[in-house]
């Protein structure tokens, strides 16, 4: 068997990593719900200078499951700089990430390793594996499905042309993605230390260069809401908003989807940074007083400003998509109050977080 065969046959099939900073009362179970992948994946415990037992429990699991769990100790530097962290130690065909207070389903996982075997046997991979995931509200007693059925092929390799039209709420998320490891390494993205909301740089770098997807329609990832301090509570967010305006300006500045040559490639880009945009707006109109509005309004003459071209597509669409219009073209005094009142109800119906 030649050198290169030896490689493919004995590379890891998924590394898995999950950024911690103080999680010792919940990493267990994102730890756990991986290990059914056995030899088949890499579990990467990334501790991010915690100050509790979270590297100790690693550690553990480290000396319970060598070659498949390995930890890595760093500095704080916040998530996205764990997650760089686990991207540089992975060694496997594909890479996702983990939150350490969220977990992967069992029977999903293993329906996830078998395409991605399949295609590995046929040297066949494709630059993003893609699943479902589901919202559990615990506190609540209660869960929400994402899915893509109605937009992209199922189980089968497929390229931006088999496309359909993305559903409201339906974009591609960390959660959903698996990338091709080496994919993700040629995008050069580094996602800036101690800022929340940097899911959507890691998301989009990457997607930038994606030709070949692969859709299973499993519910793969469990995404935990219910912590008062999660990231996106709305108070919290509220809270950060300099950071959730730092992330949305570089995706305005670092993805240049002009230079994609591919409409609807290039029509989902802009569609994902069009939703984070809008979030960014209603939650300033949603912190309210005159200094918010300002700020949401001189964030919206920078746009205009540096990326003329996308404040026209964003602010050309009807109201019944989003009322961005509006706040281009009519009086503020009846707007921003419509404008809150409508995300109260848009928020009820759609469920959001």
């Amino acid at each position: 068997m030649c050198e290169e065969s030896k490689v493919r046959v004995m590379q890891k099939l998924l590394s898995v990593a999950i950024p911690c900073y103080n999680s010792q009362d919940y990493v267990r179970k994102a730890i756990e719900s991986v290990l059914p992948g056995k030899d088949r994946v890499e579990i990467i415990v990334v501790d991010d200078g915690s100050k509790d037992d979270t590297a100790a429990i690693g550690d553990e699991y480290a000396a319970k499951y060598p070659g498949i769990v390995k930890v890595v100790r760093k500095e704080n530097g916040g998530h996205g700089d764990a997650v760089m962290a686990g991207l540089a130690a992975a060694t496997g065909l594909y890479f996702r990430v983990l939150d350490s207070d969220d977990w992967l389903d069992e029977e999903a996982l293993h329906k996830v390793l078998a395409v991605i075997d399949k295609m590995d046997q046929e040297n066949d991979a494709v630059d993003l594996v893609i699943s479902n995931y589901v919202y559990e509200k615990v506190n609540e007693g209660r869960r929400k499905q994402i899915n893509y059925r109605k937009t992209l092929p199922v189980d089968r390799k497929f390229t931006w042309e088999d496309v359909g039209k993305w559903a409201t709420g339906s974009y591609i998320l960390m959660h959903s993605a698996t990338y091709r490891t080496e994919l993700v390494r040629s995008c050069n993205m580094v996602l800036p230390k101690h800022t929340f909301y940097v899911d959507h740089l890691y998301v989009c770098h990457p997607m930038m260069k994606v030709q070949s997807m692969y859709y299973i329609d499993v519910d793969l990832y469990r995404y935990f809401i219910g912590r008062a301090d999660q990231s996106v509570n709305e108070k919290v967010m509220l809270s950060r908003m300099d950071q959730q305006v730092r992330v949305n300006r570089l995706l305005l500045t670092e993805l240049d989807t002009d230079s994609l040559e591919n409409k609807k490639q290039r029509d989902y880009i802009n569609y994902y940074v069009e939703i984070v945009t809008m979030a960014t707006i209603t939650f300033y109109l949603r912190a309210g007083g005159k200094e918010n509005e300002k700020k949401m309004e001189d964030f919206m003459a920078e746009i205009k400003e540096t990326k003329p071209a996308y404040f026209d597509l964003i602010t050309s669409f009807p109201l019944k998509r989003h009322p961005l219009r509006a706040l281009r073209y009519m009086p503020k005094w009846p707007i921003y109050p419509l404008y809150r009142f409508g995300y109260s109800i848009v928020r009820r119906v759609f469920d959001f977080n």
